[in-house]
C-alpha cells in the first residue's frame, strides 16, 4: 500500500481539513469532485470556485459532472432519501464508485473525505458509513481523518501507511472543532456549510417534481432555471418564471430558449418573465397580470409586453395586478 490517495473534494471546510491531515503525513493527494447542477453555484461560476479552494492546498482536482446520473437516482432512489428529493445515501455510493475508478486509474491505494460521524443524519450515520463503504466495495480503503478515532482502523492505518494518533475524533454538527483546526492551519476561506444540496431545499424539491413530472426525458439542461426565479404553473403544457431582481433577471434571458415567450414591463422598473411552453390568450393575460403584480405599478393597471424570441417586435396587453390568491393557487 503506497502513500497516494485520491481525497472527495466537496469545496467545502471539512474537506479542506481532511487534506490538510493527510499532506502532513506526507500522503500524495488527488481531489476529486462532482459537479452537480442541485448544488447552489451556477454552472459558470463552477470551476472557478473549487480551483480557488484547492490551490491553496497545493493539490490538482478532477471535476466530473454527475448531474445525469443524480438524476437518475432521484427518479428511482435505491436507499432512504431525505425528508425532500436529496438520495444521500445512493449519491454517496456513486461518488465513491468512481472514486474507486479514478484510484485504481491513477495506482492510488486508498480515499480520503471529510466526513464528520453525525454531522448529517442520513448519510453520516455510523451504519450508513457501513453501508456505503460495503456497496462501493471500499470496506477499509476509506479514511475519515476528522472522525477517524471513532471508527474503526482501516487498512492504510493498520499498514502504518497513516498514523491514526494524528487523525481526529470529531462528531455531531457543531463546527467548533473544525474551526479550531482552520485557524491553526491558516484557513481563513472556505464555503459556507449553509450553501449544499439544493435537493435538501423544499421549494427546490417542489419545482424539481413539477419538472420531472411534465418532462419526461433526461433535460438536464432545463434544471439550471430551476434555481431562480418565482415559478408558476400555468397549465399542463405551461410553466411561468419571474426574476426576483436584476440579477435574476439577466440569468433568465440567458437561460430563456427558441420558442420561449419573454415577458416585461417596458415603461417601469418591473421584473421579467420567461414563458416556457404553449400558451393561449388567456394564458397570456394571466403571466402578464403576474408580471404587473411583480413591477413598480402601485397596484394600477400597467401595460405589459411580451414578444418570442429572435422576433423583435413587442406584443403588449394591459393588466391588473395579479390578486395573492391567483398567485398562491399558480405558485410552484
Amino acid at each position: 500500500m503506497n502513500k497516494k490517495a485520491v481525497a472527495l473534494f466537496s469545496g467545502g471546510l471539512d474537506s479542506m481539513l481532511a487534506i490538510r491531515l493527510m499532506l502532513e503525513q506526507g500522503i500524495e493527494i488527488h481531489a476529486l469532485h462532482f459537479y452537480f447542477i442541485f448544488n447552489q453555484a451556477a454552472e459558470d461560476e463552477y470551476e472557478k470556485n473549487i480551483l480557488k479552494f484547492t490551490k491553496p492546498l497545493g493539490v490538482t482536482v478532477k471535476i466530473i459532472d454527475g448531474t445525469e446520473e443524480l438524476l437518475e437516482m432521484v427518479k428511482h432512489p435505491q436507499h432512504a432519501v431525505g425528508r425532500n428529493m436529496n438520495p444521500c445515501i445512493d449519491c454517496r455510493i456513486f461518488t465513491f464508485k468512481k472514486a474507486k475508478e479514478y484510484m485504481n486509474e491513477i495506482g492510488a491505494s486508498f480515499i480520503i473525505t471529510g466526513e464528520v460521524l453525525g454531522e448529517r443524519p442520513l448519510s453520516q450515520r455510523r451504519d450508513a458509513i457501513r453501508l456505503i463503504d460495503r456497496e462501493s466495495r471500499l470496506e477499509g480503503l476509506v479514511v475519515r481523518p476528522l472522525s477517524a478515532k471513532l471508527l474503526e482502523p482501516t487498512m492504510p492505518e493498520k499498514e502504518g501507511v497513516v498514523d491514526r494518533e494524528k487523525l481526529m475524533d470529531i462528531s455531531g454538527r457543531r463546527r467548533v472543532q473544525q474551526i479550531s483546526l482552520a485557524k491553526k492551519f491558516g484557513i481563513d476561506d472556505y464555503q459556507n456549510p449553509a450553501g449544499g444540496c439544493l435537493l435538501t431545499d423544499k421549494g427546490f424539491s417542489n419545482r424539481l417534481r413539477d419538472f420531472l413530472k411534465y418532462n419526461t426525458g433526461s433535460d438536464t439542461g432545463g434544471l439550471e432555471i430551476l434555481k431562480i426565479g418565482r415559478h408558476f404553473r400555468i397549465s399542463d403544457r405551461l410553466k411561468f418564471i419571474v426574476g426576483r431582481d436584476g440579477k435574476e433577471n439577466e440569468k433568465l434571458l440567458n437561460l430563456s430558449r427558441e420558442g420561449d415567450f419573454v415577458f416585461d414591463v417596458l415603461d417601469i422598473p418591473s421584473a421579467v418573465g420567461i414563458a416556457r411552453g404553449k400558451a393561449n390568450e388567456e394564458d397570456i393575460g394571466v403571466m402578464a397580470s403576474i408580471l404587473a403584480r411583480y413591477s413598480d405599478s402601485n397596484g394600477a393597471s400597467v401595460k405589459v409586453s411580451y414578444k418570442i424570441p429572435p422576433d423583435q417586435e413587442w406584443n403588449s396587453i394591459l393588466a391588473d395586478p395579479a390578486g395573492k390568491s391567483l398567485l398562491e393557487s399558480l405558485r410552484i
